[in-house]
């Protein structure tokens, strides 16, 4: 990496919701941006983590049992198998890290193609 990696920049340049752009790659982990809103599918990741840190606006992330809210700043790791749904009242950028190739929705056929910004 020969230079800062400016994530206010990289979000500017797509406007697509749940559409995850990759910004850099580090130890077989793709770090990502994206922008949401609205509802996501109820999924869970049966071999990683999901990690989420708010750069913009509020995140709730339903879980079976609870809700756990984010705002700008502050992150939250759904353990592997952990059924879950993000949920953006109004726009929320995120910064996202997960394994490279892993399904957005748990689920290769109906998971965002990874794109790269």
């Amino acid at each position: 990496m020969s230079d800062a990696i400016d994530l206010s920049q990289k979000l500017s340049t797509f406007s697509d919701h749940w559409s995850p752009r990759t910004v850099a790659q580090f130890n077989a982990c793709d770090v990502m941006v994206v922008k949401v809103q609205g509802e996501f599918v109820w999924h869970k990741h049966d071999d990683t983590d999901d990690f989420f840190l708010v750069l913009k606006g509020v995140l709730d992330i339903e879980l079976r049992d609870r809700t756990v809210t984010l705002r700008q700043g502050q992150m939250y790791i759904v353990p592997k198998g952990v059924e879950h749904r993000p949920v953006a009242r109004e726009e929320v950028h995120l910064l996202l890290i997960e394994p490279t190739g892993t399904a957005n929705t748990g689920d290769a056929e109906t998971a965002a193609e990874r794109k790269v910004v």
